[in-house]
């Protein structure tokens, strides 16, 4: 075998600059796995194809299982000469099975075997990842579960608006992490799709059968136009706008975190064993974790804009940009599972400051609505009901008071309508449990949504087991 399989039409050894530039090595050789595994499905569908031999076959199988092996034991030499994973074990096999090792490319080409071997990898790492994220729901769940009698301050302009469970604003998450899961499954049906057998670009002229290398491989579908199926990244865009998404939410809850265990909020510590200190201060506790997801989010949006400029000018079908696909995708699956997986553990251990969080739903007049809903029960327009409530705000403030703390001589003078029981119509539980509108706060609702939402992972678990 030639040092390089293009060697027959050029005149000069490539250059070593050239070879370390090109080389993709230290990036692809995860790809390892996927890559042996797909050449054995070619090897089987050639010799079932009477392409090559039985016998040959079985060689270039015994040989390729040795060469996993021995990337698996570390022994396997890496150098940039050979390029990419495929050249390496391509090359490792034919020093150990000689003249058989060269009939395995038959009918394929790089351009396919890379797209094969980077829709395998993504498809087990997105099956991961959701996985992960039914971890992370789950804790959630249970930290809505535990926590049903919490209040706090609800907000928007993150100014204090009306107050709401914490568990109903954990279920947010729940929520956003569950839409980030479907769009993960619903990308796999454009991922779980094989394209060896394209070839370069135009097929091939042997008599191969496609199908059957599906089957071997587990892919619920063959690519349909050869020309796409080499030049065709969108599953990897599509997976790193999800995973794009998926950082939105998480960095979100990682902004509210250091919000609330800062001394102004104070509503929440994080855990000593998920906190750092400072190198000066001896009194800090630093949230580097969820400053670290926040940070990272911007290395994932990177990711994504790095690969859709490399993709947006590529005239079809293969150009060797394409080579820089796999270091923005590692990378993010990476990055996203480590923080699933942080969070997973952190969230668990946080402790809720409680009584914080009831008394800043106490002032900032976040009973100011359920004024105005008081009045309309009274049969006055909500628009009307609405300036009301208005104007005894104004009032309020200007006498350095709450609406529940003025007295009821007071609050006729802005409606005649009110009687004494609005004070009990502004309590903050029952401000709360009478939100009862699907999907709101009230407490029936919330304990409702926690069960819902428990049975649907109970369900995805036992998918997971099978």
């Amino acid at each position: 075998m030639s040092e390089k399989p293009w060697d027959g039409r050029f005149s000069e050894k490539t250059d070593t600059s050239v070879e370390t530039f090109t080389s993709s090595i230290d990036v692809d050789k995860r790809l390892y796995h996927h890559d042996i595994e797909g050449s054995i499905a070619h090897c089987r569908m050639l010799a079932k194809a009477l392409i090559i031999s039985e016998t040959d076959a079985d060689s270039i199988i015994q040989g390729l299982g040795k060469v996993k092996k021995e990337i698996e034991r570390g022994e396997f030499v890496f150098n940039d000469s050979l390029e990419d994973i495929h050249m390496h074990i391509e090359s490792s096999l034919a020093e150990k099975i000689t003249k058989a090792a060269q009939k395995l490319h038959t009918a394929r080409s790089r351009n396919d075997q890379v797209a094969l071997d980077t829709r395998m990898y993504l498809r087990d790492a997105v099956k991961s990842i959701i996985q992960l994220l039914a971890s992370l729901r789950h804790v959630i769940v249970m930290l809505a579960e535990d926590n049903l009698s919490a209040i706090m301050p609800g907000y928007t302009h993150l100014q204090r608006a009306q107050p709401v469970l914490f568990s109903h604003h954990m279920m947010a998450y729940y929520e956003m992490f569950t839409r980030d899961s479907q769009r993960f499954s619903d990308g796999l049906k454009r991922t779980d799709v094989n394209p060896l057998g394209s070839a370069a670009l135009a097929g091939t002229t042997y008599p191969i059968d496609r199908d059957y290398t599906s089957e071997q491989l587990g892919f619920a579908k063959t690519s349909g136009n050869s020309i796409d199926s080499v030049s065709d990244r969108d599953y990897i865009i599509e997976f790193l706008s999800s995973a794009s998404i998926c950082m939105v939410h998480l960095s979100r809850i990682s902004e509210e975190l250091i919000l609330w265990s800062s001394s102004e909020f104070n509503f929440i510590e994080l855990p000593d064993s998920f906190a750092t200190g400072s190198s000066i201060m001896p009194q800090k506790k630093n949230p580097d974790v969820p400053e670290l997801v926040r940070g990272k989010t911007g290395r994932v949006f990177g990711n994504l804009m790095a690969l859709l400029t490399i993709m947006k000018s590529l005239p079809l079908a293969y150009n060797r940009d394409m080579q820089e696909d796999k270091a923005p995708l590692f990378d993010t699956i990476d990055t996203l599972k480590a923080c699933i997986d942080i969070y997973t553990k952190m969230l668990p251990k946080i402790r809720l400051n409680i009584d914080k969080m009831l008394d800043a739903t106490r002032t900032g007049f976040l009973n100011a609505t359920d004024m105005a809903d008081y009045l309309v029960s009274k049969g006055i327009p909500f628009r009307e009901a609405h300036a009301c409530a208005g104007k005894a705000v104004n009032y309020a403030i200007g006498k350095g008071k709450e609406l529940n703390e003025l007295d009821l001589e007071e609050l006729k003078t802005f409606s005649n309508k009110i009687e004494k029981n609005l004070f009990v119509f502004l309590e903050t539980s029952a401000m709360i449990d009478r939100r009862k509108s699907f999907g709101g706060t009230a407490t029936e609702n919330v304990k409702a949504a926690v069960q819902s939402a428990r049975k649907e992972l109970k369900n995805e678990f036992a998918g997971f087991r099978t």
